[in-house]
């Protein structure tokens, strides 16, 4: 699964994260003998291009990017990867509860919870330039039952019992 969810990558090589996140998964798609092919979509007429390009290659799977891109055209791209019958990962649950597949990533509430108690630091005085960086602690796998019947796939109970949600 790792190599198949790496095919096919949403990004926005405008932003410095996407640009991690892309050379982090180029360092792992070669020693998977994954080919990558990256689509910019920094606007809807990027998206509209990549769709042609995806229809014409057909790759085997596709994986969005945690960018804002993602998460503004995530009912167009889950529509579209439902249409094509491309599976696919996301790093947002949000994209998994509009009829994704699955997601693997930072739980955005425990985020936003974690962000409102720097504010409130900041706001109490503290210097920001003096607060440490921190990473994210908790994380969440989300996967779409129903997706994965209509895509034909079957998702091992293994898989299924890491979840922290399934969506039935």
């Amino acid at each position: 699964m790792a190599g198949k969810r790496l095919q096919l990558v949403f990004r926005n090589p405008d932003f410095s994260s996407d640009q991690a996140q892309w050379g982090f998964l180029a360092g792992v798609a070669s020693p998977l003998n994954v080919n990558l092919q990256d689509f910019s979509i920094r606007d809807r007429s990027e998206l509209e291009t990549a769709f042609v390009a995806i229809r014409r290659d057909r790759p085997d799977a596709l994986f969005g990017l945690y960018n804002a891109q993602t998460l503004m055209f995530r009912n167009i791209i889950v529509d579209f990867a439902a249409k094509e019958r491309l599976p696919a990962m996301y790093p947002l649950a949000e994209l998994v509860e509009a009829g994704g597949l699955m997601s693997y990533g930072a739980n955005r509430t425990d985020l936003f919870h974690r962000a409102a108690s720097y504010v409130a630091k900041i706001l109490g005085g503290v210097d920001p330039a003096s607060m440490p960086v921190e990473q994210p602690t908790k994380f969440e796998l989300v996967i779409n039952l129903k997706t994965a019947k209509a895509l034909g796939l079957e998702v091992a109970p293994t898989l299924l019992a890491r979840a922290d949600e399934v969506i039935e």
